[in-house]
Protein backbone atom coordinates (compact mmCIF):
# COMPACT_ATOMS: atom_id res chain seq x y z
CA UNK A 1 0.00 0.00 0.00
CA UNK A 2 1.37 3.30 -1.20
CA UNK A 3 1.85 5.60 2.32
CA UNK A 4 -0.46 8.76 2.06
CA UNK A 5 0.54 11.69 4.10
CA UNK A 6 -3.41 13.20 4.56
CA UNK A 7 -2.31 16.52 5.73
CA UNK A 8 0.39 17.08 2.46
CA UNK A 9 -2.16 16.23 -0.05
CA UNK A 10 -4.85 18.41 1.35
CA UNK A 11 -2.66 21.33 1.26
CA UNK A 12 -0.25 20.08 -1.83
CA UNK A 13 -2.23 17.98 -4.23
CA UNK A 14 0.20 15.44 -3.82
CA UNK A 15 1.96 14.86 -7.01
CA UNK A 16 -1.08 13.92 -8.56
CA UNK A 17 -4.06 15.71 -8.77
CA UNK A 18 -6.81 13.58 -7.17
CA UNK A 19 -6.59 13.73 -3.52
CA UNK A 20 -9.55 11.32 -2.54
CA UNK A 21 -11.63 7.88 -4.23
CA UNK A 22 -15.29 7.53 -3.25
CA UNK A 23 -16.50 4.30 -3.64
CA UNK A 24 -19.58 2.17 -2.39
CA UNK A 25 -22.39 0.32 -3.77
CA UNK A 26 -25.07 1.90 -4.87
CA UNK A 27 -27.52 3.73 -2.70
CA UNK A 28 -24.70 4.07 -0.35
CA UNK A 29 -24.52 7.79 -0.53
CA UNK A 30 -21.49 8.32 -2.46
CA UNK A 31 -22.92 10.75 -5.13
CA UNK A 32 -24.39 12.84 -1.90
CA UNK A 33 -21.18 12.81 -0.27
CA UNK A 34 -18.86 13.47 -3.56
CA UNK A 35 -21.30 16.46 -4.16
CA UNK A 36 -20.91 17.87 -0.44
CA UNK A 37 -17.37 17.32 -0.07
CA UNK A 38 -16.55 19.52 -3.35
CA UNK A 39 -19.19 21.81 -2.58
CA UNK A 40 -17.02 22.44 1.00
CA UNK A 41 -13.54 22.01 -0.21
CA UNK A 42 -14.23 23.93 -3.85
CA UNK A 43 -12.69 20.80 -5.55
CA UNK A 44 -14.12 19.33 -8.62
CA UNK A 45 -14.79 15.43 -9.01
CA UNK A 46 -15.92 13.04 -11.67
CA UNK A 47 -17.97 9.95 -11.36
CA UNK A 48 -17.36 6.72 -13.66
CA UNK A 49 -21.12 6.59 -14.39
CA UNK A 50 -20.47 10.39 -16.12
CA UNK A 51 -18.09 8.36 -18.59
CA UNK A 52 -20.70 5.74 -19.08
CA UNK A 53 -23.52 8.31 -19.47
CA UNK A 54 -21.18 10.35 -22.32
CA UNK A 55 -20.15 7.22 -24.29
CA UNK A 56 -24.16 6.18 -24.39
CA UNK A 57 -24.66 9.50 -25.81
CA UNK A 58 -21.91 9.53 -28.02
CA UNK A 59 -23.03 6.35 -29.50
CA UNK A 60 -26.72 7.57 -30.16
CA UNK A 61 -27.78 5.29 -27.43
CA UNK A 62 -30.23 4.99 -24.47
CA UNK A 63 -28.79 3.96 -21.25
CA UNK A 64 -30.72 0.41 -21.52
CA UNK A 65 -29.74 0.37 -24.96
CA UNK A 66 -26.37 0.41 -24.28
CA UNK A 67 -26.11 -1.14 -20.86
CA UNK A 68 -27.41 -4.17 -22.78
CA UNK A 69 -24.78 -3.77 -25.56
CA UNK A 70 -22.15 -3.40 -22.50
CA UNK A 71 -23.05 -7.04 -21.38
CA UNK A 72 -22.60 -8.49 -25.07
CA UNK A 73 -19.24 -6.81 -25.63
CA UNK A 74 -16.92 -7.06 -22.27
CA UNK A 75 -14.68 -4.67 -24.31
CA UNK A 76 -16.28 -1.17 -23.72
CA UNK A 77 -16.33 -1.92 -20.23
CA UNK A 78 -12.26 -2.36 -20.32
CA UNK A 79 -12.22 0.48 -22.80
CA UNK A 80 -14.61 3.25 -20.11
CA UNK A 81 -12.60 1.55 -17.17
CA UNK A 82 -9.51 2.58 -18.77
CA UNK A 83 -11.00 6.25 -19.82
CA UNK A 84 -11.81 6.64 -16.28
CA UNK A 85 -8.08 5.51 -14.81
CA UNK A 86 -6.40 8.25 -17.85
CA UNK A 87 -9.27 10.94 -16.34
CA UNK A 88 -7.44 10.06 -13.11
CA UNK A 89 -3.50 10.68 -13.86
CA UNK A 90 -4.52 13.55 -16.32
CA UNK A 91 -2.64 17.07 -15.68
CA UNK A 92 -5.77 19.52 -14.27
CA UNK A 93 -7.69 16.18 -13.52
CA UNK A 94 -10.20 15.81 -11.28
CA UNK A 95 -9.69 16.24 -7.14
CA UNK A 96 -12.41 13.37 -6.79
CA UNK A 97 -13.38 10.08 -8.54
CA UNK A 98 -15.92 8.42 -7.87
CA UNK A 99 -16.78 4.56 -8.65
CA UNK A 100 -16.94 1.45 -7.39
CA UNK A 101 -13.67 0.51 -8.20
CA UNK A 102 -12.17 3.92 -8.16
CA UNK A 103 -10.00 2.84 -4.70
CA UNK A 104 -8.54 0.08 -6.54
CA UNK A 105 -7.51 1.89 -10.05
CA UNK A 106 -5.79 4.49 -7.39
CA UNK A 107 -3.86 1.43 -5.40
CA UNK A 108 -3.16 0.05 -8.63
CA UNK A 109 -1.62 3.37 -10.15
CA UNK A 110 -0.22 4.04 -7.27
CA UNK A 111 -1.68 7.52 -6.94
CA UNK A 112 -1.07 8.81 -3.50
CA UNK A 113 -4.79 9.81 -2.53
CA UNK A 114 -6.95 9.11 0.28
CA UNK A 115 -9.39 5.99 -0.77
CA UNK A 116 -12.47 5.97 1.03
CA UNK A 117 -15.42 2.93 0.89
CA UNK A 118 -18.86 4.06 2.22
CA UNK A 119 -20.48 0.37 3.49
CA UNK A 120 -24.22 0.64 3.91
CA UNK A 121 -26.41 -2.45 4.69
CA UNK A 122 -28.84 -4.34 1.91
CA UNK A 123 -31.76 -2.83 3.25
CA UNK A 124 -30.80 0.81 3.95
CA UNK A 125 -29.15 0.88 0.70
CA UNK A 126 -33.08 -0.30 -0.80
CA UNK A 127 -34.54 2.25 0.86
CA UNK A 128 -32.77 5.18 -0.43
CA UNK A 129 -33.14 3.65 -3.88
CA UNK A 130 -36.88 3.38 -3.26
CA UNK A 131 -36.67 6.87 -2.16
CA UNK A 132 -34.88 8.43 -5.14
CA UNK A 133 -36.28 6.06 -7.82
CA UNK A 134 -39.68 4.31 -6.59
CA UNK A 135 -40.48 0.64 -6.58
CA UNK A 136 -40.91 -1.51 -3.19
CA UNK A 137 -38.29 -2.05 -0.67
CA UNK A 138 -38.20 -5.74 -1.75
CA UNK A 139 -38.05 -5.46 -4.97
CA UNK A 140 -34.90 -2.83 -5.00
CA UNK A 141 -33.03 -4.45 -2.29
CA UNK A 142 -33.35 -7.93 -4.91
CA UNK A 143 -32.52 -5.77 -8.16
CA UNK A 144 -29.35 -4.64 -5.84
CA UNK A 145 -28.29 -7.71 -4.87
CA UNK A 146 -28.84 -9.19 -8.85
CA UNK A 147 -26.66 -6.19 -10.03
CA UNK A 148 -24.09 -6.55 -7.01
CA UNK A 149 -23.34 -10.34 -7.87
CA UNK A 150 -23.27 -9.39 -10.97
CA UNK A 151 -20.94 -6.82 -11.06
CA UNK A 152 -18.77 -8.66 -8.46
CA UNK A 153 -18.46 -11.40 -11.09
CA UNK A 154 -17.62 -9.14 -13.65
CA UNK A 155 -15.00 -7.81 -11.69
CA UNK A 156 -13.36 -10.53 -10.60
CA UNK A 157 -13.28 -12.22 -14.37
CA UNK A 158 -12.11 -9.04 -15.98
CA UNK A 159 -9.54 -7.67 -13.02
CA UNK A 160 -9.60 -10.09 -10.72
CA UNK A 161 -10.83 -8.12 -7.96
CA UNK A 162 -12.55 -8.70 -5.13
CA UNK A 163 -15.54 -6.62 -3.88
CA UNK A 164 -15.30 -8.01 -0.93
CA UNK A 165 -12.01 -6.92 0.21
CA UNK A 166 -11.61 -3.69 1.56
CA UNK A 167 -7.44 -3.85 0.95
CA UNK A 168 -6.79 -0.80 -1.16
CA UNK A 169 -9.19 1.53 1.18
CA UNK A 170 -7.98 3.52 3.97
CA UNK A 171 -11.26 4.59 4.97
CA UNK A 172 -13.95 2.55 5.20
CA UNK A 173 -17.46 4.60 6.66
CA UNK A 174 -20.39 2.76 7.93
CA UNK A 175 -23.39 4.85 6.60
CA UNK A 176 -26.00 3.13 7.73
CA UNK A 177 -27.23 4.59 10.67
CA UNK A 178 -25.87 8.04 9.63
CA UNK A 179 -26.92 10.95 7.75
CA UNK A 180 -25.58 12.72 5.32
CA UNK A 181 -23.83 15.41 7.06
CA UNK A 182 -22.80 12.75 9.16
CA UNK A 183 -20.99 11.08 6.89
CA UNK A 184 -19.31 14.47 5.27
CA UNK A 185 -18.48 15.36 8.92
CA UNK A 186 -16.48 11.82 9.69
CA UNK A 187 -14.99 12.25 5.92
CA UNK A 188 -13.74 15.84 6.45
CA UNK A 189 -12.37 14.48 9.83
CA UNK A 190 -10.64 11.62 8.65
CA UNK A 191 -9.57 13.67 5.54
CA UNK A 192 -8.11 16.34 7.80
CA UNK A 193 -6.66 13.66 10.29
CA UNK A 194 -8.50 14.75 13.36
Amino acid sequence: MVECDVKFVLRNGGAEVVRVTVSGHPGSGTSTLVRSLCDVKGWSSINGGDIFREEARRRNLTLEAFSKLCIDDEQIDLDLDKELQNRMTMENGPEVVESRLAGWWAHSLEINCVKIWLEVNEDERACRVVNREGGSIDTQRAKGIERMQADAARYLRLYGIDMDSREPYDCVIDGTNQGADEVLAATISYLEGE
